[in-house]
């Protein structure tokens, strides 16, 4: 893994970004992840639903790199405690924060700006690297979940109840990202040249 820092595709698409198109850049990251968290599907036998959003959070890492994305998704919790409907299924308010979800919501930023340091570095250029990039992103949020999740359930359900039923959809949607962003990648060195 090298140590310098590659572009994003964030910095191909708009190679010459200030502090306004940043600023969009980060609130239109937070406006995307709290429409995917309207895409909410009950597990019946846990307090966590399935949702778009952790797809989102991760996507923002890989396009707009680390610093970006970490403020994308710490803007994403403001909106949500401040009482904006932005969390699954519409939820908002500072008690999310004491609720079982606390822990996956926390873990946003973290994972955000996990999988955009990752980029910078290359790794959503090729596809055993970009599926690596998806699966320690997914890590950093399973693992801060189901941390404080596990003062709601007991300890022989935190994994059916916080980790197992999210597995299968984590997995294709790394492998979807992993086919879309080094094809991404390829069409960016035909337009901009191979420094891109």
């Amino acid at each position: 893994m090298s140590s310098t820092r590659s572009l994003t595709l964030a910095d191909v698409a708009l190679p010459r970004t200030g502090a306004l198109t940043d600023t969009l850049l980060v609130l239109g990251a937070s406006l995307v992840t709290a429409l995917a968290a309207q895409l909410a599907f009950p597990v019946p036998w846990s307090p966590v639903p399935i949702t778009g959003q952790t797809f989102a959070v991760l996507l923002s890492g890989l396009v707009l790199g680390s610093r970006r994305a970490f403020l994308a998704q710490v803007l994403y919790l403001a909106e949500g405690a401040a009482g904006l409907p932005v969390f699954a299924a519409g939820s908002a308010g500072a008690l999310v924060f004491a609720g079982p979800t606390a822990g996956y919501l926390l873990a946003f930023p973290l994972a955000a700006a996990l999988t955009g340091a990752l980029a910078e570095r290359g790794w959503d250029r090729r596809f055993l690297t970009m599926v690596a990039a998806m699966l320690l992103g997914s890590a950093v949020i399973f693992a801060l979940g189901c941390v404080l999740l596990a003062r709601f359930v007991p300890p022989g359900r935190l994994l059916a109840a916080g980790l197992l039923p999210f597995l299968p959809g984590d997995l294709v949607k790394a492998a979807l990202a992993a086919l879309a962003f080094p094809a991404a990648w390829r069409f960016a060195n035909r337009r901009h040249g191979p420094d891109a």
